[in-house]
């Protein structure tokens, strides 16, 4: 009985498997499409609670089952301007000019972003900065 248990559970907690870009959500296709125009989709995984997409330029974005974007990251490459919120758009220019947003991430409490000084921060949701790591 407990070797049937920890076979179910393995395969309940086992990672996503590879999909064809073509069996992806729509909502997520034309996202890749508007966002990161002329690069391609690698490969995509689903997993029980999201779908991960890896494009062959390296940016990996992760979504929700609904197909809503949960993460960005664009490695050394700017985060498409439009999906970060104004106000810590407006405090990473202010504060670190010259730097750029290469992972945005929602988080329960807001948003977490990486700088591409390695420079982590995380903001609340009105956008006001609660913690730096670096």
């Amino acid at each position: 009985m407990i070797l049937g248990l920890t076979a179910v559970s393995a395969v309940c907690h086992a990672d996503g498997r590879i999909i064809p870009p073509q069996q992806l959500p729509a909502a997520i296709q034309t996202f890749v499409q508007q966002h990161f125009p002329g690069v391609t989709i690698a490969y995509a995984e689903k997993e029980m609670r999201k779908y991960e997409v890896h494009l062959n330029d390296g940016t990996e974005l992760d979504f929700t089952r609904k197909g809503d974007w949960d993460k960005v990251d664009c490695k050394f490459k700017p985060v498409p301007a439009v999906l970060v919120p104004q106000t810590i758009a407006a405090y990473v220019e202010a504060t670190f000019p010259g730097s750029s947003i290469v992972k945005i991430d929602k988080e329960y409490y807001g948003y977490e972003i990486e700088l591409n000084n390695d420079l982590e921060l995380k903001f609340n949701h009105a956008g006001q900065i609660f913690q730096m790591d670096d």
